[in-house]
């Protein structure tokens, strides 16, 4: 079985005008969340914005979050605290595997 960069979430293939059509915005908003570093894709060679699908879905959160009233210097701090929630999730998750998940561990 081959390995695509489509079945990478990380990988950046999307462009910020397919992103705007993807999720009904505009590409203004998408720049606002880049220069606000709320949502950062990775640039190409020439310069343009290139998003993968967890930016989209990080896109998609902010849209929800503002939608719900929060500011964007909120919604960048709900998104880290999810993103650092998450890391230590996966970290305690490989810690447990480790010590064989024994009750009293942590």
């Amino acid at each position: 079985m081959t390995f695509l960069p489509i079945d990478d979430e990380n990988a950046p293939l999307y462009t910020i005008g397919q992103v705007a059509d993807m999720l009904d915005v505009q590409l203004a908003f998408l720049r606002r969340l880049d220069e606000q570093e709320i949502v950062v894709p990775v640039r190409s060679a020439g310069g343009q914005r290139r998003y993968s699908r967890r930016e989209i879905d990080q896109v998609a959160e902010a849209l929800q979050l503002i939608g719900e009233g929060v500011t964007l210097a909120g919604v960048r701090h709900v998104l880290a605290l999810r993103h650092q929630v998450a890391a230590l999730e996966a970290e305690l998750q490989q810690y447990r595997r480790a010590t064989g998940g024994r009750p009293g561990d942590v």
